[in-house]
């Protein structure tokens, strides 16, 4: 079963959000799977069971409630988004192994370019050395996911001291360019994405 890798350059978040959830309301048994590779304009994302309170000041950055697991989070420009959109059911594994997918795949990117990344008991997403560098988020309809991983690249991280990142106050984050990794987010987007697809596969 392959996956549809498709590349939405920066693209809004509301609107990008909606055409999730229309996807996955439309598709069907035979619908092939897709993978959204892409980037945000400044926005925070408050999930399911977000609270306010995690927003640790006032900010002209908007704050989007949404339908996906998890706290708040930040998305911006130099980040890689990539929305996963996947039969789970077609597939034969539920939402846990496709977490621990996506972490892999992130893993393993980071590990081509020598760095070591570790996964956090109780804390999905991706570390290296204590700070974040891959949020996860998921939303699970009829078997079906949407949402998906962000993985910061080369952006500017202030505003994350904003929040308390998925909940966790005064949590670290990093990303590729602050450990050395060459490649900016087009090129870090394809390799991660090719890996994320050879997982969902596996």
């Amino acid at each position: 079963m392959n996956v549809t890798v498709k590349y939405l350059g920066r693209a809004d978040y509301a609107p990008t959000w909606r055409a999730m959830q229309a996807f996955t309301a439309a598709r069907n048994e035979a619908t092939p799977d897709e993978l959204w590779v892409l980037e945000h304009p400044p926005v925070f994302t408050l999930g399911q069971a977000g609270r306010r309170e995690h927003l640790l000041q006032a900010t002209d950055i908007p704050v989007v409630p949404i339908d996906r697991g998890g706290q708040i989070t930040y998305h911006g420009p130099g980040q890689v988004v990539i929305y996963v959109l996947l039969d789970l059911k077609r597939r034969g594994y539920g939402v846990k192994e496709l977490v621990s997918r996506m972490e892999q795949a992130v893993i393993d990117l980071l590990a081509q370019s020598g760095v070591a990344a570790e996964r956090k008991p109780g804390a999905p997403g991706v570390y290296v050395n204590g700070a974040k560098i891959a949020a996860l988020g998921l939303r699970i309809k009829q078997g079906r996911s949407y949402h998906g991983l962000a993985l910061n690249v080369d952006m500017d991280l202030s505003p994350f001291a904003l929040i308390n990142p998925c909940g966790y106050p005064g949590m670290a984050v990093t990303q590729t360019r602050d450990l050395g990794m060459a490649g900016g987010v087009e090129e870090i987007g394809k390799k991660l994405a090719a890996l994320l697809a050879q997982k969902i596969a596996g």
